[in-house]
């Protein structure tokens, strides 16, 4: 059954999981909610000619697309093929032609095989999930030293105003969990320093999360894939009206949604 939404007296069908409108809805709805992070990074790397790019988890691209503005080379990796499909028509060009003025690549698989099929890069950023452990071992052994490494996820709950409506994706697929994995204080530099990397330092960005409605707010959280879980575990009308519920205190009175929320990044080399 395809889930609905009751919103401004209508019921609006939402995407299914595995549609190509729930890609687009993260392209065009959520993903760029971390452009004040993707921006914060590149500034303080000094991303511009010369750097080489390779972006673990690159999703549908945005931050690529950014980094290739500046002047960078890039080199995306995922795992999700629809997600890297769009990255392909926003940094490809219609076809893979590339008739844009970039430099760009992008690897269906995993950092491993992005770095056996490209250059060596300057810069590998990971905004999408973390790497974990052994494959940061992995990257560094491969890499050498020398190569920057930035690791970015949530900032601590209490700093982010989105918690409530994550905690009901993670209650209702668990019951009695506490909530979603938060950042701690030194979560990614333990992180950092278990994947062998030496420390550089650290940031704070803040990335509030607006929507023009409830309906974008439900639609762009949803298309996370955070919540799909919680779909399969409950009924899909139940995570919906718990998600209008916990995101109905940031309904403003022009009717858009508007949550401030803090993330962190590590600097690090291999």
């Amino acid at each position: 059954m395809t889930p609905t939404l009751v919103h401004h007296q209508h019921r609006t069908r939402l995407p299914a999981a595995d549609s190509a409108d729930r890609v687009r809805d993260w392209a065009e709805i959520q993903e760029r909610m971390l452009v004040p992070l993707y921006e914060a990074v590149y500034e303080r790397m000094e991303t511009g000619p010369g750097t080489r790019v390779l972006g673990l988890g690159c999703g549908t691209g945005l931050a690529l697309l950014l980094a290739a503005g500046r002047g960078a080379g890039v080199h995306g990796t995922d795992t999700d093929t629809a997600r890297l499909e769009l990255a392909e028509q926003r940094l490809l060009g219609s076809g893979g032609a590339q008739p844009l003025p970039w430099d760009a690549r992008l690897t269906h698989g995993t950092a491993m095989e992005a770095v056996a099929n490209g250059e060596r890069p300057t810069l590998v950023t990971a905004f999408g999930a973390l790497p974990g452990r052994d494959e940061l071992l992995r990257l560094r052994a491969t890499l050498g030293r020398g190569v920057a490494v930035v690791l970015a996820g949530w900032g601590p709950e209490e700093r982010c105003a989105v918690a409530p409506a994550l905690r009901v994706a993670s209650r209702l697929a668990e019951p009695g969990r506490a909530g979603a994995d938060w950042c701690g204080r030194d979560d990614l530099e333990e992180l950092a320093v278990r994947g062998g990397l030496r420390l550089e330092g650290s940031g704070r960005v803040a990335c509030p999360f607006g929507y023009a409605d409830m309906l974008s707010a439900v639609r762009g959280l949803l298309s996370t894939g955070l919540y799909d879980s919680a779909v399969r575990a409950t009924d899909q009308d139940q995570v919906l009206k718990e998600l209008v519920e916990a995101l109905h205190p940031h309904l403003r009175a022009d009717g858009t949604v508007w949550m401030p929320n803090l993330f962190r990044y590590v600097v690090a080399r291999t």
